[in-house]
């Protein structure tokens, strides 16, 4: 086994020294639910546990619990957090409890088999040690389903230029959470088609942080967006590195999606301002009868520039030439592509 790289090492010790300091002053454990999902086999419980100061309120994107003081105060305090590493949790569904322990960056991520739960939404109870109960919402996928939508949310569903480092660092770290600008018609795109596909689940998939998690939940929810599973990752250091490559989340998070769900095909929806055309025409020659439609929302120039430094969309050298085995949509924004895609969609 390779030895653990410097930065998750520099990341633990620091930790080792600021939790003493934080329980002293009267921080405690408590749970930040994230929204799971499953089917019929399996249900994926996700959260994590941290110190904090101030009790959980209940908030909710098709219900989900949120902290009232991580919704609201400005996006740099999402990032200052004392994660609780290998703390026991007990996740209660049902009747049924099952046992497990938070990670090094005190996250929760369990699977469990033979749960009895029917297709639709439902709570599942997080019990961290020493923490208060925490609901977790879930989403279990019908066997039914035959369509699923897997939605980036930068650029895609919501604006904020999340690519060009020093715009990132603005609307992350000093711009409150509520200050994004939605993509025209987004919303209404997600609700048109599920309500002509009831079964089809919507997940979000992101590069961004699970820190600003709640913040995307409360803008999405007020902004009429349809609930489904967030699929964040963490920035912070690896076993393996300084930081995660969000591309490779991705791809990790499509392939998975696709190994658990075998009877879906997917509308895949991203932008053009950095990778998302790129692997999802990789996904889908890799999985050439498992994508419905690709659906990218096309960045205006100025956008563009902010995005990536460029007024044209970024596309790899060639690839537009290569062949993808699923139709391709494009356009400015989400009334652009809902006529393209009820046309993919037509006898699905």
């Amino acid at each position: 086994m390779s030895a653990t790289h410097a930065a998750a090492r520099f990341e633990d010790g620091f930790h080792r020294r600021l939790i003493p300091f934080l329980r002293k002053r009267g921080w405690r454990p408590r749970t930040i639910s994230y929204i799971g999902y499953g089917d019929a086999d399996f249900v994926r419980v996700l959260g994590r546990v941290v110190l904090g100061r101030q009790q959980p309120v209940q908030d909710a994107l098709g219900g989900v619990s949120l902290e009232e003081d991580l919704v609201a105060r400005r996006g740099w305090r999402s990032y200052v957090t004392a994660p609780v590493s290998y703390l026991p949790v007990v996740v209660r569904i049902g009747q049924t409890e099952h046992r497990t322990v938070t990670d090094r960056s005190g996250y929760l991520d369990l699977m469990v088999g033979d749960h009895g739960l029917q297709p639709g939404w439902h709570d599942v109870q997080i019990l961290a040690k020493a923490a208060p109960p925490k609901a977790a919402r879930v989403r279990i996928v019908s066997a039914e389903a035959r369509l699923g939508i897997v939605s980036d949310i930068d650029d895609t569903a919501l604006v904020t230029l999340v690519p060009r480092p020093l715009i990132a660092l603005w609307n992350t770290f000093v711009r409150h959470g509520s200050a994004r600008h939605v993509v025209p018609g987004m919303a209404s795109l997600y609700s048109r088609t599920l309500a002509d596909h009831p079964d089809a689940p919507l997940f979000y998939l992101s590069t961004g942080a699970w820190n600003v998690m709640p913040t995307l939940v409360q803008f999405l929810r007020s902004h009429g967006f349809p609930a489904g599973p967030m699929l964040l990752t963490d920035w912070g250091p690896t076993n393996t590195g300084w930081f995660r490559s969000g591309q490779e989340h991705k791809r990790v998070a499509l392939r998975r999606l696709a190994a658990e769900f075998p009877h879906i095909r997917w509308v895949l929806v991203g932008d053009d301002g950095q990778h998302d055309p790129q692997i999802y025409r990789e996904f889908a020659r890799e999985y050439p009868n498992r994508v419905a439609a690709i659906a990218i929302r096309e960045l205006t120039p100025g956008e563009q520039v902010l995005a990536h430094g460029s007024p044209v969309a970024a596309v790899e050298p060639g690839e537009q030439r290569k062949f993808t085995p699923a139709p391709e949509l494009a356009g400015a924004d989400g009334f652009d592509l809902a006529p393209q895609l009820r046309r993919a969609l037509a006898g699905h």
